[in-house]
This record gives structure tokens, C-alpha cells and sequence, in this order.
């Protein structure tokens, strides 16, 4: 997951997306002015923005289940909702790659802290964006074909043993405007620029799939 990209305590005023720490038990937090909230929602906790994940749910207090050391959090932190699940992110550079329990790259924390240790409320990418990938469409692929979560419209070389193939996440839809050239691009699909028609919004669809922590993954059918 891209923990650089959620929203920010600091830069959030909509009071709506803040609860308020209730109490505090070791990695466990309850909060109060959480209706609305999801169960298994991410959040940030305390003014470290802690990553959690609310557990349950009872009016409007809510539970958390905190990822990070909790020292220093106390009563009437803020706590903030992103409105997103729990994720991992699939894609090229996922293999040969080590992290933590929570998809954080250990070996980027460490060049970026130049510490052993996981500072806490760290933002980084799941998946590096720097790093350019062979990029090959679907040949069957063209302007104007029509596809759905699942569909495959192209292949990633990640090495000479791995192809990702690269997937329209599921329970999207919608009609292919542009399809961009074999070529090197990042995971990001700004360079990559494959459009898709999905509720009348044209939207960008990259090389990486979010696919949330709890829940299971579609299948057409199981191989045995």
C-alpha cells in the first residue's frame, strides 16, 4: 500500500473524518466520534499518524487495532479515517522484495533512515515508482474493446522467470481509449497512460492492483 499518498492529519479540516482516542491498551486504541467508519477502514492515529485498523464497531466508538508502537498516544489525539481498506499492492517489484506485516519495505525504510529500526508513521511506497518496467500490451488489445475486472491487457518482464500479467482491477468496467506503446514505464501509469471509460469518467489505469487484506480474491474457478 502507498502509505505516502493517504490523507494527512495536518492537511484534513473536514471534521467529519476525525474521531478522537478514547483510550489507549497497549497496540489496542478505542475512539469515539466514529460514525460513519467502516469495519476493517484504515486509519491514522495520534499526531505520529499511526497506521491502524478498526476491529469493531459499537455506536459511534470504534476499536483499533494499532500496527505501531502506541507510546506517547493519549486521550484526544486525533484519530483520522481514510475511507480505504487495509491494503497490499501487486505488481512488478513485488518479488525479491522484504517487508513488514503491513507491505513496508524494509529495505527502502532503512536507506531512507539509515536505521535498523521502523521510524514510527512512515510514508513510503509499497512498490518503488522510480523503477522502470518492459511493458508489453495485449496483442488482441484495441481502441474501443471492452473490458472488465480481470481482463488482461498486458505483460510486465519483471525477470527472465516472472511476467506479471497485468490485470483491470476487479469490478471495473469500461471501453479502452488509448492503449500505450511496448516501452518502459513505471507502476505508476503516468507514463503508461491506459484509459479506460468506467462510469462515464476516464481514468488511468497503471501496472499496480490494490487488493485489500481481508475479503477474498475473485476467480472464475478453482484449479485443484
Amino acid at each position: 500500500m502507498d502509505f505516502s499518498k493517504l490523507p494527512k492529519i495536518r492537511d484534513e479540516d473536514k471534521e467529519s473524518t476525525f474521531g478522537y482516542v478514547h483510550g489507549v491498551s497497549g497496540p489496542v486504541v478505542t475512539a469515539c466520534e466514529m460514525s460513519g467508519a467502516a469495519m476493517y477502514e484504515l486509519v491514522r492515529v495520534g499526531h505520529s499518524e499511526l497506521v491502524g485498523e478498526i476491529i469493531r464497531l459499537e455506536g459511534d466508538m470504534a476499536t483499533i487495532q494499532v500496527y505501531e508502537e502506541t507510546s506517547g498516544v493519549s486521550v484526544g489525539d486525533p484519530v483520522l479515517r481514510t475511507g480505504k481498506p487495509l491494503s497490499v499492492e501487486l505488481g512488478p517489484g513485488i518479488m525479491g522484495a522484504i517487508f513488514d506485516g503491513i507491505q513496508r519495505p524494509l529495505s527502502d525504510i532503512s536507506n531512507q533512515t539509515q536505521s535498523i529500526y521502523i521510524p514510527r508513521g512512515v510514508n513510503v511506497s509499497a512498490l518503488s515508482r522510480d523503477i522502470k518496467w518492459d511493458f508489453t500490451p495485449c496483442k488482441n488489445l484495441r481502441v474501443g474493446s471492452h473490458i472488465t475486472g480481470g481482463d488482461i491487457y498486458g505483460i510486465v518482464n519483471e525477470n527472465s522467470l516472472i511476467k506479471h500479467k497485468i490485470m483491470l482491477p476487479p469490478r471495473s468496467r469500461g471501453t479502452v481509449t488509448y492503449i500505450a506503446p511496448p516501452g518502459n514505464y513505471d507502476t505508476s501509469g503516468e507514463g503508461e497512460r491506459d484509459r479506460n471509460i468506467n462510469d462515464e469518467r476516464e481514468s488511468l489505469i497503471g501496472c499496480l492492483l490494490p487488493a485489500p487484506h481481508w475479503g477474498s480474491r475473485p476467480q472464475s474457478r478453482y484449479v485443484h
